[in-house]
């Protein structure tokens, strides 16, 4: 029956690796690994010595490099570094067949060619080339490598040959080429335009000389000199014209002053112009005084008094010299208005004779500025040509000097082709590829190897009741101490406290099932990081660790003492309890918590089964150090007995039924139920079975039926009333029973381990 289904679940078993590490599958399939890896080596070595040795000359050159002596770059330069197409045009003329065959030319060169061609093909085809140049061409062209350097302007001109001296000979050859090519074309056009330039030029400036003769006779026949700014009569009359009018000026103030001083001639002294002469003020301040005496010495004396007969001769004095002074002071006015006034009358006359002098000159002025235009219109039209004729005077030493040599290929003396430590290097990493892939997708090519040869070969079909199995012997039958019989049952302190039945919290309550235990958190490895802890969770290596731990945590014992009593409690020598172990969610603690009861109930002297049906992560032999096999894998598949599965493990009386060497599909449980196994593991006191992980497609009211019970396990703090509600449920429509719930890493390790009613704070909070 296993045979004929085995066939078909090979594929689906294939696809379950999917899941284990790709290191494992490397490891497990090592020898292939070696093997693929060894055999693409030894091509590797075997294609180092048979292909032909290639040897590669170089030669260099650079393109669009400024002339050492142009500090000033022309257009042409500025427009050839400051396109980034300049070299790419480069490199398509020295791999265009014309400069190919302008190598080709050289002496010695086709004659190179062509014993190189003898080396490697037969002679009728390299006899051929010397008269068809166009396969010459073809032929040797595939052979150039024409590249630029980086992102600098130098170009490397490469061959590629069999004979050392044939590569040197044959890219020097076309590193002359391409020199020779830049040298001798692109100037010949510019070079026509500039003669031209140069002849027109020429031209300019001899009529530009005649011009400024011309216009130089003329001045100097008409007198026409021109001063600073302009013309020597028209700056006189400027200047005659300021005199005129700075003189009317002062004429009009000496007017003025005389005016004022005979208008007022009978009051002068008190007159603006007469009072600014420091003498008359003098005089004023004299008189002020003496009047002031005279009329002081009138009150007191006589009129003939001889004080009072001094004060008014010296007042007459004093009145006589004021009238002294303003008559100067009136006649000087006089004499600077008429001094004034000949001076203008005399601008006058000059100014109308200059304006008459320029008059006369205007139109020779009109002349001459007819004759500048002209001459200044000509002068341009030299400068622009000059300018234009050098520019392309420059640009054509510029492309004459557009490429020069950086160095010539030397003769090879290493070989370019095959390099030992690059091909070496290269197999190794595609040998190292290749083995890891075949060694990642060896199970799957073995499992269809192994399909095809069973459906070639079928083997008979089993009788469907089970055959008896034999009597259990030493390397299979698990066994038990002589001093404790196989059915005893676990011996439980008295505890106070309310029986495993008596149920008060909530979940107990919606769910319908009884609080068992409550199991404290195991305490971590101290010599394990925190790093480490989260990375190898809930894998095997974190469960060996972990169960050394809990046998030694006198706490989390209790609360698997308890957990024993609760499942066991109704049961005599002659009954047989098949455990269902399943979680809600995942990370619950479901298979540490199914292997640390198989290992007490196992040392309390009970013979345990337990079997591993997670065939999507398969933990057990890792957790439990057993030896690699089948597994269930196999006695779902048919490949093996429930007997040759069997394992012992380091425990006694507990033997362990792993999930298989690989990950599988656990929809094998679905088609293959358990049937015969289980009827097989009554031999066994108490048969524990770790669920599969609730996140696969897998009905888990399938394998409730088959078993006695489940037993639910939930993780304190993270578990929900209504995942425990839809769990129960669902194992109960589907014809099972639920034993109880074991509620799993509680925080604090001195909880008391009743199994009274249980917190909804414990559940709240999770998803």
């Amino acid at each position: 029956m296993f045979t004929r289904r085995a066939i078909v679940t090979n594929t689906e078993a294939a696809d379950g690796t999917a899941g284990e590490s790709p290191l494992l599958r490397v490891w497990r399939n090592r020898s292939l690994f070696g093997a693929v890896f060894l055999g693409v080596m030894i091509l590797t070595v075997i294609a180092l010595v048979v292909l032909p040795v290639r040897y590669l000359a170089t030669g260099s050159v650079i393109v669009a490099e400024q002339e050492p002596s142009n500090s000033n770059a022309s257009a042409a330069w500025a427009q050839k570094i400051g396109d980034p197409a300049d070299v790419e045009s480069q490199l398509l003329i020295a791999r265009s067949p014309r400069v190919m065959r302008l190598a080709l030319q050289q002496p010695g060169v086709t004659e190179a060619a062509i014993e190189e061609c003898q080396s490697r093909s037969s002679s009728s085809t390299c006899e051929k080339m010397r008269t068809d140049m166009t396969a010459l061409i073809d032929y040797v062209s595939g052979n150039f490598t024409i590249g630029a350097v980086g992102r600098s302007r130098v170009i490397n001109i490469s061959y590629t040959s069999s004979i050392p001296e044939v590569a040197q000979k044959m890219a020097n050859a076309l590193t002359n080429a391409f020199l020779d090519e830049q040298r001798t074309s692109g100037a010949n056009s510019r070079e026509v335009a500039a003669s031209y330039l140069w002849k027109e030029a020429k031209q300019l400036d001899a009529e530009l000389r005649d011009a400024d003769a011309k216009i130089q006779a003329f001045r100097r026949n008409k007198g026409l000199m021109r001063g600073s700014l302009a013309p020597i009569s028209s700056e006189r009359l400027t200047s005659i014209s300021q005199q005129l009018s700075t003189a009317e000026t002062a004429r009009a103030d000496a007017l003025a002053r005389l005016q004022e001083i005979k208008t007022n001639q009978a009051r002068a002294v008190d007159s603006p112009s007469v009072l600014s002469n420091r003498s008359i003020a003098d005089l004023k301040q004299q008189l002020t005084v003496v009047t002031a005496q005279l009329a002081s010495q009138a009150n007191v004396l006589g009129p003939r008094h001889p004080s009072l007969r001094a004060l008014e001769q010296e007042q007459s004095a004093i009145k006589e010299r004021m009238a002294t002074e303003v008559a100067s002071i009136a006649a000087s006015a006089q004499k600077a208005f008429d001094a004034n006034d000949a001076l203008v009358n005399s601008l006058k006359k000059q100014m109308d004779a200059v304006k008459a002098e320029v008059g006369s000159a205007t139109s020779d002025e009109a002349s001459i500025e007819s004759m500048v235009r002209s001459t200044e219109i000509k002068r341009q039209q030299y400068a622009d040509l000059y300018k234009r004729a050098s520019e392309l005077e420059t640009e054509r030493r510029v492309l004459i000097g557009n490429t020069r040599l950086v160095s010539l290929a030397e003769l090879p003396t290493k070989p370019f082709f095959p390099k030992k430590i690059p091909f070496l290097a290269a197999g190794g990493t595609l040998g190292l590829l290749l083995a890891f892939v075949a060694a990642f997708f060896g199970d799957r090519v073995n499992l269809a190897g192994l399909s095809r040869l069973r459906t070639a070969t079928p083997r008979p079909a089993r009788a469907s009741a089970p055959e008896p199995e034999p009597a259990p012997v030493a390397a299979v039958a698990p066994t038990a101490p002589a001093p404790v019989p196989a059915a005893a049952p676990i011996p439980v302190a008295p505890r106070p406290g309310p029986p495993p039945t008596a149920l008060s919290s909530e979940l107990a309550v919606v769910t319908g099932a009884p609080i068992l235990a409550r199991l404290p958190t195991v305490k971590r490895d101290p010599s394990e990081s925190p790093i480490g802890a989260i990375l190898t969770a809930q894998s095997g290596a974190s469960l060996a660790r972990a169960l050394p731990m809990a046998l030694q945590d006198p706490h989390y014992q209790d609360a698997l003492r308890d957990l024993a009593t609760g499942l066991l409690a109704s049961s005599d020598a002659r009954t047989r309890r098949k455990i269902l172990v399943a979680s809600p969610t995942t990370a619950e603690g479901k298979t540490f918590l199914t292997l640390t009861l198989a290992q007490h109930l196992a040392m309390a002297g009970r013979s345990v089964l337990v079997i591993e049906c997670d065939l999507g992560a398969p933990k057990f032999e890792t957790a439990l150090g057993l030896r690699s096999n089948l597994g269930l894998q196999g006695i779902l598949r048919g490949d093996v007995t429930p007997r040759e599965a069997v394992v012992r493990t380091a425990t006694p009386n507990l033997d362990a039924i792993s999930a298989g060497p690989f990950s599988a599909s656990s929809e094998l449980l679905m088609r293959k139920p358990l049937g015969d196994l289980l009827l097989w593991s009554q031999i066994y006191d108490v048969v524990l079975i770790d669920a599969p992980s609730p996140g696969i497609q897998t009905d888990l009211g399938v394998l409730a039926r088959q078993v006695d019970g489940v037993l639910l396990c939930m993780r304190s703090g993270r578990s929900s009333i209504g995942q425990a509600v839809a769990t129960s449920s669902a194992i109960r429509v589907a014809g099972g029973n639920v034993f109880g719930i074991a509620v799993t890493m509680m925080p604090d390790a001195n909880t008391p381990r009743s199994t009274g009613g249980v917190s909804n704070n414990a559940y709240a909070g999770a998803t």
